[in-house]
């Protein structure tokens, strides 16, 4: 066990919860505009922040009920240079919003003494997940993410969570610039409906890239922003199989196009989502980082929660 892996405790085969549906939630359910899928610009107001907090303590109630630990991102998945700029933010505004992300959900921890909670600082990919425009090296990708690692790597967080990746040179830069800060990176990577990342990687092969580019140094992998059967049919009892210890799942079957391209939200069957995520549990006990991605809510996290901690490694 590497010194990054030793320092997560959501590593030693209990179940913790991970919520990545807050903006699908918002946005379809709740009426809010969040350009550019961004999240962050909420810290700015006193509402704002009240309902990240909301969807914080949500979460937290819910892992103390079924006993569970809680890994409690950031809201700052794309509060990057690029996708900043998009929206009128500098540098400096991010860097102080980025830390701003880390300051609440810290709090949210300081409250909640009696969870187990893992404080994580999400960043997302440079460009579109589902269509990046362009690909990066990895070292190119590495000095493009430290800018945003950086800005957290003092406020007490516990790991870098890179999420909904879809190639393996932009993972493995972004677990680089977190090793430089002494941080625990986990990666995410996003799949098709073919199982495939969107840039035709298996998973096999993006985590063994990564891991190669890296000397290991990624504390686990996940996938997220899937439905299960997107990727159920490549998991399989191998070698690789135990790099991968989480899936955040999302509601909907839809392919990245379909649900690029869709005005409603398709929150698919929580019950079901629930059942199919306790499925791959029971198949492989060691994925024990369990949640939902796109168009989940808290309905389909308790039915998650529930079936995910009635199995037993």
């Amino acid at each position: 066990m590497s010194m990054y892996q030793a320092r997560l405790p959501q590593l030693d085969g209990s179940v913790f919860l991970g919520y990545f549906g807050m903006e699908t939630d918002l946005i379809f359910n709740r009426g809010v505009d969040l350009p550019g899928f961004a999240s962050y610009p909420l810290l700015e107001t006193v509402d704002g922040r009240g309902t990240l907090r909301g969807y914080c303590s949500d979460l937290v109630d819910l892992a103390r009920e079924v006993g569970a630990g809680v890994v409690l991102e950031s809201p700052t998945w794309v509060a990057n240079r690029d996708r900043g700029a998009a929206l009128g933010y500098d540098a400096e505004r991010l860097h102080q919003l980025n830390r701003a992300g880390m300051d609440l959900i810290r709090e949210v921890r300081d409250d909640n003494a009696d969870v187990e909670i893992v404080l994580s600082c999400s960043v997302g990919p440079r460009h579109d997940a589902y269509n990046p425009e362009s690909y990066m090296s990895v070292a190119q990708a590495e000095g493009y993410h430290t800018e945003q690692i950086s800005s957290v790597a003092d406020t007490g967080l516990d790991m870098i969570g890179a999420y909904t990746l879809a190639y393996p040179d932009e993972a493995a830069g972004i677990a680089l610039a977190a090793r430089d800060a002494s941080l625990p990176a986990v990666v995410g990577f996003t799949v098709e409906t073919d199982g495939r990342l969107p840039s035709g990687h298996s998973l096999e092969e993006a985590i063994g890239f990564v891991d190669t580019a890296t000397d290991n140094v990624v504390a686990y992998y996940l996938i997220n922003c899937a439905h299960p059967d997107h990727f159920d049919n490549v998991l399989e009892d191998a070698p690789w199989i135990h790099r991968l210890r989480g899936v955040i799942a999302n509601a909907s079957r839809c392919s990245h196009e379909e649900l690029d391209n869709s005005e409603v939200l398709d929150e698919g069957d929580p019950v079901e989502l629930g059942e199919l995520i306790g499925g791959i549990r029971a198949r492989f006990p060691h994925i024990g980082v369990v949640g939902g991605c796109c168009g989940t809510d808290m309905r389909h996290m308790t039915e998650i929660a529930r079936n995910a901690h009635a199995v037993r490694p």
